[in-house]
């Protein structure tokens, strides 16, 4: 069983569980996910979150096109409020390419309305990448401003491009680093942003652990972070999964624990769709995975080579 399960976000006075529901698949995707969540079962779902050790989830403005903030604000009224320490940690978004300082005041406005909070504790600039740095220059300072002006609690940055967002935390005041597809089994090209995060106090979040469901799925996934992945990639996976299924464990809970477990990280966001998912999740929690497993899966990526890019060489 892994230890420290509540843990400290960084240096924002925040505590959180180990595990944050990830809330893009409850928004109801299916061109993103390949299946859909009707409203029902979203509700359902953040009902059970609630009523877990889980201490928060995590959404965004642009999911489903505000749809996973408005299933989340209608569990929140079905529940009676929130539980008592419990976190939604939300992210503004562009609208179409309009991601200008005037965009991240009603994003944050509209998430506040959707989720029927008037307190949003952490608020992340979401994807900044996808557009030209000095472009974003007001929206961050913008963000900035509304923490400043008690509008939200503290500000986080979330992408997945390292190099990118390292250009963003040159700018300072970001909080808490939330990186996508750059920590797992097969990637470690996150390592250096996220030993940098740790070194100015910022709390490190990390989140798509299963490479898009690869290492979720091993049988029937062929992508790794959204792209057609290497044969050298499938190989490794198909080698990590027989590895595990020697030990009577699945490669899920070894991707889950390959996070869980490194204390230099805060969070680990794991995307939640259906309230069994979250028994799924503890119980790989509190698993006993061996020593000989750890070693034989961390030997067979010895040069930890990278899957996504080497944004960070």
């Amino acid at each position: 069983m892994t230890n420290n399960w509540l843990r400290p976000l960084g240096s924002t006075g925040l505590t959180v569980s180990a595990v944050c529901a990830g809330g893009s698949g409850i928004a109801g995707m299916p061109a993103v996910f390949g299946y859909d969540v009707t409203t029902q079962e979203a509700v359902d779902l953040v009902l059970r979150v609630f009523d877990s050790p889980l201490t928060w989830i995590d959404t965004s403005n642009g999911y489903g096109d505000g749809a996973g903030e408005t299933r989340i604000g209608q569990a929140i009224r079905e529940y009676g409020g929130l539980p008592e320490g419990f976190l939604v940690a939300t992210k503004v978004d562009a609208r179409g390419r309009d991601y200008s300082g005037a965009r991240v005041r009603a994003s944050v406005a509209e998430s506040k309305e959707r989720l029927g909070l008037d307190d949003l504790p952490l608020v992340y600039l979401h994807d900044p990448e996808a557009h030209e740095f000095e472009y974003m220059r007001d929206a961050v300072d913008t963000l900035m401003q509304l923490r400043a002006d008690g509008e939200i609690g503290h500000v986080g940055l979330a992408g997945g491009n390292t190099r990118e967002l390292s250009r963003y935390l040159d700018l300072g005041g970001f909080e808490v680093l939330l990186v996508h597809n750059r920590w797992s089994l097969v990637d470690h090209s996150a390592g250096r942003i996220f030993e940098r995060a740790r070194a100015e106090g910022i709390a490190v979040v990390n989140a798509a652990i299963y490479g898009g469901g690869i290492l979720a799925n091993p049988a029937g996934a062929t992508k790794y972070a959204y792209r057609e992945a290497p044969a050298e990639l499938l190989q490794t996976v198909a080698e990590m999964d027989a590895a595990c299924r020697e030990y009577g464990l699945d490669l899920a809970t070894a991707a889950l624990r390959h996070s869980l477990d490194d204390p230099g990280i805060a969070g680990t966001v794991v995307g939640i769709s259906k309230p069994a998912r979250v028994d799924t999740l503890l119980a790989a929690r509190d698993a006993d995975l061996p020593d000989e497993l750890l070693n034989r899966l961390g030997n067979l990526l010895p040069d930890r080579r990278y899957w996504v890019e080497k944004e960070t060489t």
